[in-house]
């Protein structure tokens, strides 16, 4: 964007000024006569003499440590002579000074400052209590650790009792900072703080009446950290704070009463939630709800007049910065959603102000509203239900919006109760997608999205088709705010629906194509999102001429329009990489280019990376989430062209590349190196097979869970280079064999890893059984639990066939835990014949060692149906596999007995 002739004059100003004050700097006195003009010029005006002070404290920030020391002794003793200062403005800013100096660790240098300032405390001028009361509560807020630290001798054994007794003080504003400075110490459950917790407490529920705003607010914020932190003291009074808690939320400060909806959702993640709040519910349902309404100020700055504002570009404070996360390789579940251990993602948060990026009162009650829905259930339906019916259909539209948003926040929680109304409440829903207001149109898209789980399992004709139907309308509305809620909605149905969209996939793309010309920037962000989603969910049906040639234009249009160091790059750099893996062959027109620009970031910013180590003065860091999603998409290539990617790879310096990657410090750029470096040994493994001797070795150390994500790829990157590698594995199994064993077995493991170290120890036992197999009965049991629920695919083909050629090397191994093993036979839908005939000959080798009769009281341990199943499936009479086998199987010992005549 260009500047305008008076902002560019502006900032040369700016610049210039800002160069004069460096040149002053380099004057010792400059810093004297700066708190000259602070403390002692009072012919100057208020503002004139805080910009001085202000200016100051940036000295103090950048230079502090090159004062000398008679500037510094002056600056100190003039802050603690006017802290007084009867000017609010000016108190203030000495009080900004006083915390800057002490944050420079000036706190043990300067014994006298927190000593002087308690004694201001008790001063008879009001001025000089404040004002000392004011710089306390900056460096509680600022120094809070090192206050409770030997370094200076605790001083907050003196501090808090002195405090407390200030909670009783005739002046609002006193009251106010002494409950704002011990309010510091709740959450680190400070021991000077927990020695007077009980006066503390009394002392708090001495001001719940309090007149001034600040200090209820202050109050409902300590009840709502000691709910967190000290439970057992509140919950004599609970009955009487909760009743508190219900009249502050509804106070007519919202400052007072959003501190004190805090308090809900803090309570929904106690155990004693459910037996608090039971017979409140009642009362507390309805202030949720109330607090959910639009205030007049959020309407104002939601511009909630504006209708139409597509033609409007958007301010660049509008795009919210955005992170990528890093490519993990996870397995198929027999329900076909993959979880993600390390998401965090929030597409599907409360609400979609997000251009109001204050927390407000509208968000809090929603979330709490949520939260207490997923603790209550279905219980919540008799206070929620009859206030919907009122707020759905309520002619004044913010009610309505409310009460649309309240359908969204109880989606989750109380959805098993919902399913009766909803075959009413959807169609309903749909319609409000045509409201004539703006803010009423993006709210019903999202609470839509909340319920699109189960839209998708009803016939499609019913509610999905004609909810796709509007949504694609909303994704082209002629409100910004609403082509936004409607494109994160769509891309959750996207989610949710998969290959149920192919018949309508000419139509999603022909809308979502167009609004590429429609789009504002920040819009288009999320647009590129809906479309990757799209790319992931129908996979290889999007591979027809016709939807290529509508999809792949304005993508590339797009990619060549951007720079290297533009941002905008990583959402289109993800989505890409989602279409290449959909398109398979029908990204290979497009490929060359953007392998070669993926290559090329990632040699710009590990070139850039050595500069910044080696002069860190004169080079930038480099943003490395540009390298991190150039890695990712050369992954999405390597998955969708598979061998088609190997003369890319022979004529470019990847491998190389990715060497330096797989050892960078930052965790996301080795994660995203271990995943390519699986997909290339899949795609091309005669580039990769030569650098194995290098990469095995940083492959070993990176097999720690610590580091969950980097752990999986490296460990699921391990298991297939063995798979490519066949017996010359040999060499490396001793590099990786004993950390996988060890992660297995480690409690509390993410379900993720856990199934990419059964099957990699698997796979590894399949190429090199006889290095393997004396391992066996360390890691049987958890790799067989670990397995049970994963899709039947390759990965799980490989991983079966090594631990069957494990057992048929060293028997002894599984014999503890052979229920197990049978569980995990039973978890497969269709083996393949070779696969089934290998189970089969472990299952009757097993049975013909033990005898009839040891087989039978043995398999009678088995839940029921096992029996039938492994009868049907393995000709293994009277051998079933259980859904689960905790509470069935038999210990070793019993397994053992079964073996003896």
């Amino acid at each position: 964007m260009q500047q305008s002739r008076g902002e560019q004059g502006l900032s040369k100003l700016i610049s210039v000024s800002l160069q004069k004050l460096e040149q002053l700097n380099q004057y010792p006195d400059f810093n004297n006569y700066l708190i000259f003009v602070l403390t002692k010029l009072k012919s100057e005006d208020e503002p004139t003499r805080s910009l001085s002070g202000l200016i100051l404290k940036n000295n103090v920030k950048a230079h502090f440590h090159n004062f000398p020391n008679g500037v510094t002794d002056f600056i100190k003793n003039e802050c603690l002579n006017n802290i007084g200062d009867s000017s609010p403005l000016i108190r203030a800013t000495v009080g900004i000074l006083i915390t800057t100096i002490a944050s420079k660790g000036e706190l043990q240098n300067w014994p006298d400052l927190l000593p002087k300032l308690c004694s201001l405390l008790d001063s008879e001028d009001y001025n000089t209590c404040e004002g000392a009361f004011g710089a306390l509560q900056k460096i509680c807020e600022d120094s809070a650790e090192i206050l409770d630290s030997d370094v200076l001798d605790r001083p907050l054994n003196i501090m808090i009792p002195k405090f407390l007794q200030f909670f009783k003080h005739s002046s609002p504003k006193i009251r106010s900072h002494a409950v704002a400075c011990v309010n510091q110490f709740i959450i680190s459950r400070t021991q000077a703080l927990m020695l007077h917790i009980d006066s503390f407490i009394e002392n708090l529920f001495a001001l719940a009446g309090d007149e001034e705003p600040e200090v209820r607010k202050n109050v409902c914020r300590a009840l709502v950290m000691l709910l967190e932190v000290r439970m057992d003291r509140l919950l004599p009074h609970m009955i009487s704070i909760v009743e508190y808690m219900l009249q502050r939320t509804q106070d007519q400060d919202e400052n007072v009463a959003l501190e004190a909806c805090e308090f809900w959702l803090t309570l929904a993640e106690q155990p004693i939630c459910k037996d608090v709040l039971c017979r409140h519910l009642a009362k507390l349902i309805p202030v949720l709800v109330n607090g959910m309404k639009y205030s007049e100020i959020d309407i104002i700055l939601l511009k909630g007049d504006v209708e139409e504002d597509e033609a409007i570009p958007d301010s660049e404070q509008d795009i919210r910065p955005r992170f990528h996360r890093s490519r993990t390789v996870a397995q198929p579940h027999e329900e076909d959603r993959i979880e993600d251990d390390d998401d965090d993602d929030d597409d599907n948060d409360l609400d979609d102000d997000d251009t109001i990026s204050d927390w407000n009162l509208r968000k809090c009650s929603a979330a709490a509203l949520d939260v207490l829905a997923n603790v209550f259930r279905d219980e919540l339906l008799p206070h929620i239900l009859p206030l919907l019916k009122e707020l759905l259909f309520h002619p004044e539209w913010v009610v309505k919006e409310s009460g649309i948003l309240v359908l969204g926040a109880i989606a989750e929680g109380c959805m098993q109760g919902m399913i009766p109304y909803l075959p009413e409440l959807i169609p309903h829903l749909i319609q409000c997608l045509s409201n004539k207001k703006a803010l009423v149109r993006s709210i019903t898209c999202w609470t839509l999205s909340r319920y699109a789980h189960w839209v998708v399992s009803q016939p499609p004709d019913t509610y999905l088709k004609p909810l796709m139907t509007e949504l694609l309308k909303r994704i082209l509305d002629s409100n910004k705010r609403v082509q936004e809620a409607a494109c994160s909605a769509f891309a959750t149905l996207e989610e949710e629906a998969c290959t149920e969209l192919v018949p309508y996939l000419a139509y999603i793309l022909d809308t979502l194509v167009f609004a590429f010309s429609k789009y504002q920037h920040k819009n288009l962000l999320i647009l590129y999102d809906a479309i990757g989603t799209l790319a992931d969910s129908v996979g290889h049906h999007l591979n027809k001429p016709e939807y290529i040639q509508m999809l792949m234009p304005p993508l590339i249009q797009k990619w060549n329009m951007l720079k290297d160091e533009d941002k905008d790059l990583f959402p289109l750099l993800e989505c890409l990489s989602s279409v290449a893996t959909a398109l398979q062959s029908g990204f290979l027109p497009y490929c060359e280019p953007v392998y070669q620009r993926c290559v090329n970031l990632v040699q710009k910013t590990l070139a850039q990376a050595m500069l910044h180590n080696a002069q860190p003065d004169q080079y930038e860091a480099p943003d490395k989430d540009f390298m991190i999603v150039a890695l990712d998409l050369l992954s999405g290539l390597a998955e969708g062209l598979g061998g088609n990617i190997e003369q890319l790879v022979a004529c470019s310096n990847i491998l190389t590349l990715m060497y330096q990657c797989m050892q960078d410090k930052m965790p996301e750029v080795r994660q995203s190196s271990f995943a390519l470096l699986g997909d290339l040994t899949k795609a091309c493994f005669q580039h990769v097979k030569p650098c194995i001797a290098d990469f095995m070795p940083i492959l070993g150390t990176n097999l720690n869970p610590e580091f969950i994500s980097v752990c999986n790829n490296a460990t699921w990157a391990i298991g297939e280079i063995s798979i490519q590698m066949g017996i010359e594995m040999q060499h490396y199994i001793p590099m990786v064999l004993h950390q996988l064993v060890e992660i297995i077995n480690r409690p509390n493991t993410p379900k993720t890893l856990l199934e990419n170290t059964a099957i990699t120890i698997g796979r590894l036992g399949y190429v090199c059984p006889q290095e393997v197999a004396p391992m066996l009965q360390q890691f049987i049991r958890p790799w067989c639990t670990s397995l049970r629920n994963i899709r039947d695919n390759e990965e799980k083909d490989s991983a079966f066939r090594g631990i069957c050629t494990m057992i048929s090397v060293n028997p002894s191994g599984v014999v503890q835990d052979f229920i197990f093993f049978c569980d995990a036979v039973a978890s497969w839908i269709n083996p393949k014949d070779d696969l089934r005939d290998m189970f089969c000959k472990i299952l009757h080798g097993f049975k013909n060692q033990v005898g009839d009769e040891n087989w039978r009281r043995f398999s009678d341990q088995f839940p029921l149906p096992l029996k039938e199943r492994l009868a049907a499936y393995y000709g293994a009479e009277g051998v079933r596999i259980a859904q689960s086998c905790s509470g069935h199987c038999p210990s070793s010992q019993a397994v053992l007995r079964c073996r003896q005549p």
